[in-house]
């Protein structure tokens, strides 16, 4: 009796918890003792940030290894066409946390707020956070948010997130030993990085609260969104993990940017005169902290009862030292981060799920960010908005492909360098660049079933198929006042 009471107590605290909406804090994160009844799978989302889609060696990297990182692929199912939301950072993510693409979704570009932060995720939008709140998960958000400076409506404790620690600033995000971090409204200054000390990598620091939010949240049902800041420039490693790398990736590039002044560590990325070297060492962190996570959610007996997602935001960069061509990569693809060609927005994507997704599976479903909110959704149990751009990919999941939905297309658009679009029907590829200059610039057309590699533009060819193309680029997107495109006559 005395059992069915806490029970019924625990209900109505779970429900009054969540009623309150999105303005979510430390003074109100949900107890463990309040969920513990909830047997539905935690999920952990972990997304690199300008990771390319052959960076990892279970995706053909051939100059470096990620072990645990494979070892996820090889305990679950790896996505061989899976497209992130956009081609730059906050588009991305956006459209991962509301399960539109960049045609529909509230931020469709990287656009600053000073002194920090970016523009915010309107108070109205339904996130995927706040789905899974429904669904009585606590939810927590480590790493990179940029959807929102501090306190304002696109905070991520307004957002769906109970906790979150990290950099709220994509911009300042650039920098490993920053100034502060913020966890949940605090800014938290970190003194040992005052000046030019660099005593606190950022990185380490948010994956000490992360597996601190393993370790609380043990018997409530969870979801951990993991958005780490490497490996986007700048290119910077402790010199214990650097050491390890020194003179092995040689020639070495030479980066020069800013290491003194009034901008200094406020977004611009400092010198590296070793930036082959720096790079791998920051994908061996990375590395090493997914199998971290791996190992405290096996230690914590959760490994059965746990899905773990591993994928990256957009294509590899060339900022602050990066040589995207020396490493391979963009694999087999056209392009690197702000392209939409495939090196821009096709990622590497794997799934574990004991006990549902067969170990070693491969799984070439046509898939991308907008279709994680109705697939966590549906594991969930909570109903799926009707006006997202996502297809669950459960189905696929589960081993039940005739249950699988199909897109009818992918649709992109970038707003920087001239404007560019893009569009995947199936085996075609449509691609416009400068569209701000010129509405009328020619579609290139690509069949990626025998041209994966972007190299032959067949659209003379194919007439029909451009034509198509033309008709979905009018048609896959709404206007919106903030994010324009004001020269293209839609």
């Amino acid at each position: 009796m005395k059992k069915g009471i806490q029970i019924l107590l625990s209900a109505i605290l779970v429900a009054s918890a969540f009623s309150c909406g999105k303005a979510k804090t430390k003074e109100n994160v949900i107890s463990a003792e309040v969920v513990k009844e909830n047997k539905k799978p935690n999920i952990i989302y972990i997304l690199a940030d300008d990771l390319g889609y052959g960076d990892l060696s279970s995706f053909g990297q051939q100059k470096f290894n990620t072990p645990h990182i494979d070892k996820l692929a090889a305990e679950g199912m790896l996505f061989t066409q899976h497209y992130a939301g956009n081609t730059v950072c906050a588009p991305s993510r956006s459209a991962l946390l509301t399960g539109m693409h960049t045609g529909h979704t509230p931020v469709r570009g990287n656009k600053e707020v000073m002194p920090e932060g970016q523009y915010p995720i309107p108070d109205n939008t339904y996130t995927m956070a706040e789905a899974l709140q429904k669904g009585g998960y606590v939810t927590g958000a480590f790493g990179k948010w940029g959807l929102g400076y501090p306190g304002s409506e696109g905070d991520p404790n307004k957002q769906g997130f109970d906790v979150f620690y990290g950099y709220n600033c994509q911009r300042l995000g650039h920098n490993y030993y920053p100034y502060h971090l913020w966890s949940n409204q605090d800014s938290i200054v970190l003194t040992g990085n005052a000046g030019h000390k660099k005593e606190q990598y950022a990185p380490e620091l948010i994956q000490e609260k992360a597996i601190e939010f393993l370790e609380t949240y043990k018997d409530s049902t969870f979801f951990m969104y993991v958005p780490t800041i490497i490996p986007h420039a700048e290119l910077v490693a402790p010199e214990a993990v650097l050491a390890k790398y020194r003179g092995k990736y040689t020639p070495e590039k030479v980066f020069e940017g800013t290491d003194d002044g009034p901008e200094y560590r406020l977004g611009f990325y400092e010198s590296q005169t070793e930036s082959h070297a720096a790079f791998v060492a920051m994908i061996e962190i990375m590395d090493n902290q997914v199998g971290e996570i791996m190992d405290k959610v096996k230690e914590l007996g959760l490994e059965d009862n746990t899905i773990v997602v591993f994928t990256s935001d957009n294509g590899p960069h060339t900022e602050g030292g990066a040589d995207p061509k020396y490493f391979n990569s963009n694999g087999p693809f056209k392009g690197v981060k702000r392209d939409l060609y495939e090196g821009g927005i096709r990622v590497p994507m794997m799934i574990k799920w004991p006990g549902k997704i067969k170990p070693g599976s491969k799984s070439d479903l046509i898939s991308a960010f907008w279709d994680v909110l109705p697939t966590f959704s549906e594991v969930a149990d909570v109903p799926v908005p009707s006006n997202l751009d996502g297809i669950s990919f459960l189905p696929t999941l589960l081993d039940n492909a005739s249950e699988q939905k199909q897109h009818d297309y992918l649709y992109w658009e970038f707003h920087e360098r001239g404007g560019r679009q893009a569009i995947r029907k199936g085996k075609w590829k449509a691609v416009k660049y400068k569209v701000l200059k010129n509405p009328n610039a020619p579609i290139e057309l690509y069949d990626l079933s025998v041209d994966e590699g972007e190299q032959n533009n067949v659209a003379s060819e194919h007439p029909e198929v451009v034509k198509d193309m033309e008709r979905i680029l009018k048609e896959a997107r709404t206007p919106s006042d903030v994010f324009t495109f004001d020269q293209v006559s839609f």
